[in-house]
Formats: structure tokens, C-alpha cells, sequence
């Protein structure tokens, strides 16, 4: 290129990137998907930042017709849906309703209905001229400015969506075309806020308005992150469309394929290599078409001119909700993570239909989340008849691997002061292990307070405590967690990545049974029996390491007893 476009940082509104000159990848063949869809609802959920409410604008721009007769049919003659004379035909055919709630994120009820009942408010201002062309009875009329000056009643707003586009198609005589934008941003602050129950019956009775049985419908589209379960918001609509990132419609229009890559790093080079930005941004399977993150993508092109990529994506959000995830989640969440964070899948049954009210009871609503949202990805998928969907999980690419790396260290950091973390890894590592047991200790009594109880604490213990060494030692220590070596399963497994001179570690971890005539002292001597009689040093043997420290460890309630004894192969 002679001269590089402008690139859109943050940048949404699609007349504003076609006449300003901005760089788009090109995505209106969506529009003929969307003509060509019979059905008169369709929902494309997708993770945040992948394009939603840019494609949405386009959308909007490409249908609506003004009120004096005129479009905006100008914005695509240079784009590939220009060249489908089938599809031109419905440029600015129809009257257009286009809602965002993309920045509905309040901590309260009462915020989040003032702000919804604003944008409502806003939305009837653009459409004031049918006040004035006298479209409208008295009564409408009245209903009409009540919404505008947000003196109306909650019902009112409630209607809006079935009046406006009531009053729009009488005037253009065609069919009103609903467009709402991420309408789960408000239903997802809500549940992380605690006033989901509130918000919930609000949010049905204006969508079901505006969609359900709409006589004045020509076609509703949506965008979000998830479909929330229809008991929950769209219950009773007629047979809506939903096109998830497991479905093969839709999948190439939100996010870049990886030829569209290819193309922007030719017209934007980077210093580093396209394998290096794959490993970052990529790793997303929308279908069956592998997806990079295109907000990320952009903001390398835009920043970085030297050898160090970064994390964009992942900085674009508080992350609150998936951080509580994580940390209320018991022995078996952190078991998963330890092996996500080390490369490895997981096996896991996943629903379409998320029931927020049943997450933190129902461990297929959290993993089904999480894949939604675009914190892990579908490696290989299958249907069972007892289980649905089963789907192997995996961590998309480095810039997520990175996050969910800060979540763990932030939460165990939190358990114990910071400057007793740094005195914790240290202690062990250099083979202080009386200091290192009282600084666990401390852990294990400030992680009793911290998390909510499910399940073993112990347990809970045990996996907070793996997770934290895992991020916390891995540029010097290969961790391993729950693995074969020998004649059975260790626990605990630390490999020096350079065994010359360093000490390799091995914990077995034992619950203490009072009823069975346990006692601490006791488990810690069988856990170190344990790794001596199942050979648990024979990987770390295979790997060079000669210097060995075995760790038994046992747990009773909120008391925790280290036993330890050094092994030299050399």
C-alpha cells in the first residue's frame, strides 16, 4: 500500500470507518446470510471485542431507509456484497431499530434501569419526525414523549420496542427490522452484582415485546456473548436462530480468518514472525474456520513495531466474573486449570443454553462459559447420548494463558502477603523447608477464610496451592500435578528445567481421617513411605535430576504437618 489506512482503535460505527478512510477487513457478505436466513429471529452469540457492533452497524446502515426516502446504499459500492445484485436490492428498504447495550454494566438495579430507559429514550429522539409528520393519535402521541422525557412507566418501556416498531411500519409501510446489540452485557452484570431476579422479568418483557409474536417484525437480530437459557429471556419466542461459535453458519463474519491475517500483516508488517502472532491471538475454531482475535490483531498492528507482542484482548475488561469463577470453584476446577495451564485438554459436557442461576451449582454451566466467552477452545468435539455435546477444552493462546495465569497469582498472592508468596517459593527452593512450612501453614488458614467452602477444603487447599506454584515457578520449574511415574500417580511433581546443581521436588499430599485412627504425624510418615514405594523419582531420575526432596504433607481441618527427607541418585 502507497499510503497505510487509518487503523480503528475502538472504532464501531461502520459509516464512520467507510468515510473517514479506515482499514476494514471485509465482512459484508453477512449481509447476504442475513437475507438469505429464513428465520425471522436469529441470535449470533460471540465472545467481546470479535466485531459484534461493528457487523451490527453495518447492518443497520445497509437496511435503513430514512425518513425522506434516502440511504446509505453509498457506504458499500467498494464492498463484496455490492457485486450480489440480488442483495442490493434490499439496501435502505426498511425502517431500522438498533439498540446497544454494550456499556449497560451498572452494580445496581436501579442504575441499570435508568440507563436502559435512556437509551430508549434516545433511541424514540431519532425517531421523533413521526410526532411531527403526524403518524401518530394523541394517545400515541403522549406515550410517545413520555418515553423521550423518561417520565413513561416501567411498562411503558417494557412496550417500547412493540410500539416503535408499530408506529415505524405504518409510516414506511414496510416491516421494522430489530437490531439489538450485546443484549447480555446488563443480564451479565446483574448476575456478578446480585440483582439478577430484579433485572430479569424487565429485560424478558422488553424483548418479548419487541420480538414475540411482533406482527410488525420483519426480522430481529441479536449479538451477545452467550444464549442465556430460554426460561430466562426468550421464552415463547418462535423458534429463534441461534448460530453459537459450535455451529458452522455464521462462523467466518466475527473475528479474522487466518487468510485475513495474512493480508493485514502484508499491508501492516510486523518484526515479528506470523507463527509468533499465532501463538498469541490465535487458536479460536468457530465452526469448522480458525479464528485469531481481532481486536488483538489490530492493536499489534497498531503498537507494536519491535519484537514483543502483548496482551490487548484480555485488558479489555474487568474480567470480574471469570476471576469469581475461578476462585469460588472447588478441588475439581482448580484440578482442570492445573492441567489447562500445563498445555493440556480437558473432556467436558457443554450446553448452548446457559442457566446464570445454576453456574456455581452446575459445573457444565462454568466450562460452557468459559468457551462462550473465549477464555478456552473446542480441540475436538462429539454427541453422547446420556451427556449432548461432550468437547475437548484447551487454552486458546498465549495472550489467554497469560490472564488466566494473573487470576491464579492474584487470588493466591491475596491468601498470603505478597512479600510471604516471594518468601514461600523462595524458602523451597532453596531447601528451607521449616520456613517453608510456616509460611504454608499461613496459607492454609488464610485460604480457609478466603474461598467459599465446596467440597474438601483440603483439597481446595491442595489445588490452590499447586495452581500457584505453577505460575509462580515456571520460568525456572516444569510443574506437574497428578501424573504417572513409577508404579502410580504423584501428586506434586517440580523439575528444574536446568538439573545441573538444582533440586527436584516431590509432595504426596494426605488428608487426615480421625475416625480411622489418623493423625498428622502418621500421614506425613505414609506419604513419604508412599513415594518411595511407588518409585514417584523415576521421571525425575529420567530427567538428570540427582538431587531429590521428598515431601509428604498432611492436612487435618486447618492444621498442616510437613515431613521431608533429601534422596542424592547421583
Amino acid at each position: 500500500m502507497s499510503e497505510k489506512k487509518k487503523l480503528p482503535i475502538g472504532v464501531s460505527d461502520f459509516a464512520e470507518i467507510i468515510k473517514e478512510g479506515y482499514y476494514l477487513i471485509d465482512k459484508s457478505f453477512l449481509i447476504k446470510e442475513i437475507i438469505n436466513d429464513a428465520s425471522k429471529i436469529i441470535l449470533l452469540p460471540r465472545p467481546r471485542r470479535f466485531g459484534k457492533t461493528l457487523n451490527m452497524s453495518m447492518l443497520k446502515y445497509f437496511f435503513e431507509r430514512q425518513p425522506d426516502g434516502s440511504n446509505h446504499c453509498e457506504l458499500f459500492q467498494e464492498l463484496a456484497i455490492w457485486r450480489e445484485p440480488d442483495c442490493r436490492n434490499y439496501c435502505g428498504q426498511y425502517p431500522v431499530i438498533f439498540l446497544t447495550f454494550k456499556d449497560v454494566k451498572m452494580t445496581n438495579y436501579a442504575e441499570t434501569l435508568r440507563k436502559i430507559k435512556k437509551l430508549i429514550s434516545e433511541l424514540f429522539q431519532q425517531h421523533q419526525f413521526l410526532v411531527a409528520e403526524n403518524t401518530l393519535n394523541s394517545y400515541e402521541k403522549n406515550f410517545f414523549e413520555k418515553i423521550m422525557d423518561m417520565t413513561a412507566e416501567k411498562g411503558d418501556y417494557e412496550d417500547s420496542l412493540r410500539k416503535l416498531s408499530e408506529y415505524l411500519t405504518r409510516f414506511y409501510q414496510k416491516r421494522a427490522i430489530i437490531i439489538i446489540d450485546e443484549y447480555d452485557t446488563p443480564i451479565q452484570s446483574a448476575y456478578h452484582y446480585r440483582y439478577f431476579e430484579e433485572l430479569m422479568p424487565f429485560i424478558r418483557n422488553l424483548f418479548c415485546g419487541g420480538l414475540k409474536d411482533n406482527e410488525n417484525l420483519e426480522k430481529g437480530i441479536l449479538t451477545g456473548i452467550l444464549r442465556v437459557a430460554k426460561e430466562n429471556i426468550f421464552s415463547g419466542l418462535n423458534n429463534p436462530n441461534v448460530a453459537t461459535i459450535l455451529d458452522l453458519r455464521y462462523s467466518e463474519y466475527f473475528g479474522f480468518t487466518a487468510e485475513e491475517v495474512a493480508v493485514a500483516l502484508n499491508d501492516y508488517p510486523l518484526a515479528v514472525s506470523p507463527a509468533e502472532i499465532k501463538r498469541w491471538y490465535n487458536g479460536y475454531l468457530f465452526g469448522e474456520t480458525v479464528i485469531y482475535n481481532p481486536w488483538s490483531i489490530i492493536n499489534a498492528l497498531y503498537h507494536d513495531r519491535s519484537q514483543r507482542l502483548k496482551p490487548y484482548w484480555v485488558n479489555t475488561s474487568s474480567n470480574d466474573l471469570i476471576y469469581e469463577l475461578i476462585t469460588r470453584g472447588g478441588a475439581e476446577l482448580k484440578n482442570n486449570l492445573e492441567l489447562l495451564i500445563q498445555g493440556e485438554t480437558i473432556e467436558k459436557t457443554i450446553v448452548e443454553n446457559i442457566v446464570y442461576h445454576q453456574i456455581e451449582k452446575d459445573s457444565t454451566n462454568v466450562w460452557s462459559l468459559l468457551l462462550f466467552s473465549g477464555y478456552l477452545k473446542v480441540v475436538a468435539s462429539y454427541s453422547s447420548e446420556d451427556e449432548g455435546l461432550i468437547c475437548h477444552l484447551a487454552i486458546p493462546n498465549n495472550e489467554v494463558r497469560l490472564l488466566y495465569r494473573q487470576i491464579i497469582k492474584s487470588w493466591f498472592s491475596e491468601s498470603i502477603y505478597n512479600d510471604k508468596y516471594e518468601l514461600l517459593k523462595k524458602s523451597l527452593i532453596s531447601n528451607d523447608l521449616k520456613t517453608f512450612e510456616k509460611i504454608l501453614k499461613e496459607f492454609v488458614l488464610k485460604t480457609f477464610s478466603y474461598f467459599v467452602p465446596t467440597g474438601s477444603e483440603s483439597e481446595k487447599v491442595y489445588h490452590a496451592f499447586v495452581l500457584g506454584l505453577l505460575i509462580s515457578l515456571n520460568d525456572q520449574y516444569e510443574v506437574k500435578s497428578n501424573r504417572e511415574s513409577g508404579y502410580g500417580r504423584y501428586d506434586v511433581m517440580i523439575i528444574p528445567r536446568e538439573p545441573q546443581g538444582k533440586t527436584g521436588y516431590l509432595f504426596e499430599f494426605k488428608k487426615v481421617e480421625p475416625e480411622e485412627g489418623e493423625d498428622l504425624e502418621k500421614c506425613a510418615a505414609v506419604a513419604l513411605e508412599q513415594i518411595q514405594e511407588k518409585q514417584y523419582a523415576t521421571e525425575l531420575k529420567e530427567r538428570g535430576v540427582s538431587q531429590i526432596l521428598e515431601i509428604g504433607v498432611a492436612f487435618e481441618g486447618k492444621k498442616v504437618l510437613l515431613r521431608w527427607r533429601p534422596r542424592n541418585e547421583s
